[in-house]
């Protein structure tokens, strides 16, 4: 049995940003406050869903305090900022930071976010939020999650629940053609670790299997030409279609032991959420396939990098190999290259594996951990 939750809307191809207004009409939506970051404002995109939107009639006004791995504090600007309008939905445009922060800003309503982190279920509705993504990596645009970091304990909290499922995702891969390569491939290593975590989950369905496979398909070949390639459309396309699936996939089935632990890292030293699944996405996939074989050599199948006539070690084999490419052709850097401290990162350690397994993603890992193991895949990730 599952329970299969997507936007009501999604609107998907070249250009339809140009159909945002008429998208919310449709919605009976009319007073939109939108939610995005300083670089969104800066690059002229935020000026042309302004414009779109004023030239339909439509009264907008922009809040664009959105930080990288949006705070506390930062949400709670952005909800002061909200009740001085008079707003009927949320847009939240930009990458991952600006669609969490415009759910939780719809969502909160007077409460501290720490009372809506996992395991806490959030499904009534607040105001309806409309996802606008300009990266291909997230998939916030299809998810009922968001992450908001305490920024006095360092800790990622992950919130769940329908409320955060956005009524309409807008999805027009014209709008990361200007992307760098590094986010290019930091947020596309992101997508791919949402599909196979999702096809891996012991929470896997036969409609998440199904965005999870065709997301691996589409990424693997795609990723690293668009970043060498920042113009090539039709991986641009690919790479923005792949994205949403792998939302898909782990909103409707769950995401594992790679995000479990990638958060802390992300909290403690500050290394972008792609970058921080990317790091452990070889060794943590090596140590837990032994548990799910079949379902990893079929991610190798699908990424194309086995064929069907290879046996399920082979083909996994060859995912790991493959995975560690991956890293070293798109200069993905270990903790160490990346110069965090030994010392501080050992000193964490222990913290560090509490929080991951605090927010249950590691639960529905194929092999579960215990504390010590993750502790021990923390060391070996370092160098």
């Amino acid at each position: 049995m599952a329970a299969i939750h997507l936007p009501r809307t999604i609107r998907i191809g070249g250009g339809v940003l140009n159909e945002l207004p008429e998208v919310l009409a449709a919605a009976g939506l009319s007073r939109p406050l939108i939610v995005t970051d300083s670089w969104i404002a800066q690059c002229g995109i935020l000026e042309r869903v302004e414009s779109l939107l004023a030239k339909a009639g439509i009264p907008t006004r922009t809040f664009t305090g959105v930080v990288p791995d949006p705070t506390v504090t930062a949400i709670e600007a952005g909800c002061a900022f909200l009740a001085e309008g008079n707003h009927d939905c949320v847009i939240g445009l930009g990458g991952g930071s600006p669609i969490d922060s415009a759910k939780m800003i719809a969502v909160l309503r007077g409460r501290r976010v720490s009372e809506l982190k996992a395991p806490h279920q959030e499904d009534a509705p607040g105001l309806p939020i409309i996802a606008v993504p300009t990266t291909a990596g997230t998939g916030s645009e299809a998810t009922r999650f968001t992450v908001i970091t305490d920024a006095e304990t360092d800790e990622k909290m992950l919130c769940a629940g329908l409320a955060y499922l956005p009524l309409i995702a807008v999805v027009d891969y014209e709008l990361t053609l200007t992307k760098p390569a590094r986010l290019t491939a930091d947020t596309g290593i992101d997508s791919l670790v949402h599909a196979v975590e999702a096809y891996v989950s012991k929470r896997a369905n036969p409609f998440a299997d199904s965005m999870a496979l065709s997301a691996m398909r589409l990424i693997w070949p795609n990723l690293p030409l668009a970043c060498a390639q920042p113009d090539n459309r039709a991986a641009r396309e690919a790479l923005m279609l792949g994205a949403l699936q792998g939302g898909i996939a782990f909103s409707n089935s769950s995401v594992a032991l790679v995000h479990g632990m990638s958060r802390p890292i992300g909290a403690h030293f500050h290394v972008a959420h792609g970058l921080s699944n990317a790091m452990l996405m070889p060794l943590v996939t090596k140590w837990s396939a032994p548990a799910a074989l079949p379902r990893y050599a079929q991610c190798a199948r699908a990424m194309g990098v086995a064929d069907a006539a290879e046996s399920d070690q082979s083909a996994v084999g060859r995912l790991v190999e493959a995975l560690e490419w991956i890293n070293a052709e798109l200069a993905v850097p270990t903790p160490a290259e990346y110069g965090i401290e030994k010392a501080r990162w050992d000193a964490l350690i222990p913290l560090m594996a509490e929080q991951a397994l605090a927010s249950g993603s590691p639960g529905n890992n194929p092999r579960v951990p215990e504390v010590e193991e993750v502790e021990g895949l923390y060391r070996a990730a370092w160098g």
